[in-house]
């Protein structure tokens, strides 16, 4: 055993970082270190519990309401308010919009109408489902939904609005309670993805912060996700889906007794589900109560103001909108350096940080999600980062080959061959036995200059050949 575990340990010791502040993004630092021993006792306790029969494990059911009854508390919720706990945000996602195709079997091709700014999670679920998607344009400089503009996409066909609590790429609060409205006036039902801000939005609205309005407080809306293991500091993966009542669950709930064995009682997508995630999430928000929640947002809450003031504060950066929770995005406007090789020079210096490609009328950007863990550090991020732009403006633009560039061009994602991907992983020095370059900004230039169909395509073919043992 201690073999294993050690080869395992080598293996991690690869990975980014997922303590100390140092990855901002994928990972959700609280900094106190019992709740990790606190989450991963009670993961002991109950991994081989298994949610698939509430009735043989009755101890996982008393978990899930718990924890359906704490968020519901902290969410608006009333007494009529029910929900399921699955595997993260994706997975309430999909069943939001689930729920709301299934309740409408009289609409022969249902439709969602979201903003282009929602998660992907909701393209995927359209994809899955056979939804046709609505997609309407943000404000290009505040980067929320417009509520007019979506309240003109509900039509006939449609059975979801979607609207962000923030959205992930820039951290914004769509005007929820306009665009709820409008759907309650079309009988549609209106889904908040909360999933990054349902955890810790209340608590910047107990610290004074002016929050604007989101949950079931505002009329007009039917269902709610917020993700646990993101802000509230749970381990990886438990989210919620609200919703206002059980008639609205329903829809997402699967039954069959079409074979031999057991009748399939299912309310999420999965089946066998291991009792360990839900019972180290239990544990933690009990754990941490609203006075740490509390102590938790306000330590957030000013790492989020120094460094979103820092970054302001240098020269070639701009923040894009005016991010309402934890999640900051910054552009170079005009600036003579690449920000790609800002993210590459941040990390030989200890921090990962996401690059976003430019889509619509969002431009590249790179992406903080800040947690409690990057408080205290700031002034170390930011000098960081003002030592990684230095460099990137000494080191010039990121200049993609001519021909490398000619042959992206010329691809078609849908016709594509493995000969192809294979000449083009050749071109961007990614062949070979030793995992990815140190230096990304080559690549993800020339990613950059693919069409999003194509870049879809490249990556996913690279996602395959790293799955190959």
């Amino acid at each position: 055993m201690t073999d294993v575990l050690a080869q395992l340990r080598a293996l991690r010791a690869g990975d980014l970082p997922t303590h100390g502040g140092r990855t901002l993004a994928y990972v959700y630092d609280s900094g106190l270190s019992e709740v990790d021993e606190i989450a991963a006792a009670a993961h002991a306790l109950a991994s081989s519990a298994n949610a698939l029969d509430p009735t043989a494990f009755p101890s996982l059911l008393k978990l899930e309401n718990d924890l359906v009854g704490r968020a519901a508390a902290l969410l608006g919720g009333t007494d009529a308010t029910v929900g399921t706990v699955t595997s993260g945000g994706t997975e309430s996602c999909l069943l939001a919009v689930l729920a709301a195709r299934d309740a409408r079997p009289d609409v022969v091709a249902p439709s969602i109408v979201l903003p282009d700014t929602a998660h992907a999670a909701f393209h995927k679920a359209a994809h899955l489902f056979g939804v046709r998607e609505i997609v309407v344009p943000v404000d290009p400089e505040t980067f929320r939904a417009g509520p007019e503009a979506m309240a003109a996409a509900i039509d006939e066909s449609t059975v979801l609005v979607v609207a962000s609590a923030p959205s992930y790429a820039h951290g914004v609060v769509d005007p929820i309670p306009e665009i709820a409205a409008a759907a309650a006036r079309r009988g549609v039902r209106m889904h908040v993805d909360a999933c990054i801000g349902g955890w810790v939005l209340p608590y910047f609205a107990k610290l004074g912060a002016d929050v604007p309005p989101f949950d079931f407080r505002v009329p007009g809306v039917t269902s709610l996700s917020v993700d646990l293991h993101k802000y509230a500091y749970c381990a990886k993966g438990v989210s919620v889906l609200l919703h206002a009542n059980a008639q609205l669950r329903r829809t997402h709930y699967f039954a069959s007794a079409a074979w031999p064995g057991y009748t399939m009682l299912n309310p999420t997508l999965q089946s066998t589900r291991s009792g360990g995630p839900l019972a180290a999430a239990w544990a933690v928000v009990n754990h941490l109560g609203e006075d740490g929640y509390l102590r938790l947002a306000e330590v957030t809450r000013e790492a989020v103001t120094r460094i979103r003031a820092g970054v302001e504060d240098i020269a070639g950066l701009r923040v894009l909108g005016d991010p309402d929770s934890t999640l900051v995005a910054f552009t170079a406007d005009g600036a003579g350096f690449d920000l790609f090789t800002v993210a590459d020079e941040m990390k030989l210096r200890g921090w990962y940080v996401q690059p976003q490609f430019a889509h619509g009328g969002s431009p590249l950007n790179l992406h903080l999600t800040i947690t409690a863990a990057n408080h205290g550090s700031e002034k170390h991020f930011l000098a960081d980062l003002t030592a990684s732009v230095a460099a990137a403006t000494e080191a010039g633009p990121v200049l993609v080959d001519a021909d490398v560039a000619a042959f992206v061009d010329a691809l078609d994602p849908q016709t594509l061959t493995a000969e192809q991907f294979a000449g083009l992983l050749t071109a961007a020095g990614l062949m070979g036995d030793g995992g990815l370059p140190d230096r990304m900004a080559p690549i993800n230039a020339l990613l950059a200059t693919a069409p999003e169909a194509l870049r879809e395509r490249l990556l996913l073919e690279f996602l395959g050949a790293l799955y190959t043992p």
